[in-house]
C-alpha cells in the first residue's frame, strides 16, 4: 500500500489527487442528497465544455470523468515512463483523459432528456377538441394535441355559457395549477378580434 500512496504523492499524479479527493467527496454529497448533479447546467449553454467536446451532459458529470481519467492516466504513466519526462506524462494522461471522457460524453449525451421537463402549461394557446358532452365552470374534457404529435385528455372549464358540447372547437387560453384545469373558450369567440 506504501507504493500505491508514494505513486499517488508523486509528480505528476500529485497534480491530480486533490482535484479526485473533491471529486468524490462531492459525489458522496450528493448521493447522501446534499447536492444536485444538474445545479446550474442547462442544455443550451454554450461554454469551455461546449468548446472541448464535452458539453451536453452535467458538467460536474464532464468533469469528474475527465478528472478522475487524468489520475488513472498518470498515476499508470508515473510508473511506467521509462526514458519519457515526467511533464510528457502529465500532458500525454490530460490527452488520454480529454478522449476518453469525450468517448464517454457522446452516450451519456443520448441517454439524458433534450431541453426542459414538459408542463401542462404548454397546451395554453392551442386548440382543443371538446370530449364531453358539455362544458360548464365545474366539468368538462377535452382532447389536445401537443406540438410534437402527441395528444392528451385535459379537464376544462368556462367561465361564460357558451355552447361548448362533444366535438366543438375551443381555444386553452388558461391553465389554473390549483384546480389542475384549463379555461376555455369557444374558437369561434377567441378568433373575432383578429
Amino acid at each position: 500500500m506504501g507504493g500505491f500512496v508514494d505513486a499517488a504523492l508523486s509528480f505528476p499524479t500529485v497534480l491530480f489527487t486533490p482535484m479526485l479527493v473533491v471529486v468524490v467527496g462531492y459525489w458522496i454529497v450528493v448521493i447522501v442528497g446534499g447536492a444536485d448533479p444538474e445545479a446550474g447546467s442547462e442544455a443550451g449553454d454554450q461554454g469551455p465544455l461546449d468548446f472541448a467536446g464535452l458539453g451536453g451532459v452535467p458538467a460536474p458529470v464532464s468533469l469528474s470523468l475527465l478528472i478522475a481519467f487524468a489520475w488513472f492516466a498518470s498515476l499508470a504513466g508515473g510508473e511506467f515512463h521509462g526514458p519519457v519526462p515526467l511533464w510528457a506524462v502529465m500532458i500525454a494522461a490530460l490527452v488520454v483523459a480529454w478522449v476518453l471522457t469525450r468517448l464517454l460524453v457522446i452516450p451519456i449525451r443520448k441517454l439524458l432528456p433534450d431541453g426542459p421537463d414538459a408542463s401542462r402549461a404548454d397546451f395554453v394557446g392551442l386548440t382543443c377538441v371538446i370530449r364531453t358532452g358539455k362544458v360548464t365552470d365545474t366539468f368538462g374534457q377535452a382532447e389536445v394535441h401537443a406540438p410534437d404529435g402527441s395528444s392528451a385528455i385535459v379537464q376544462v372549464r368556462q367561465a361564460g355559457a357558451d355552447d361548448l358540447r362533444a366535438g366543438s372547437e375551443a381555444l386553452l387560453y388558461d391553465f389554473d395549477p390549483d384546480g389542475e384545469f384549463f379555461w376555455v373558450v369557444p374558437t369561434d369567440i377567441a378568433t373575432k378580434g383578429l
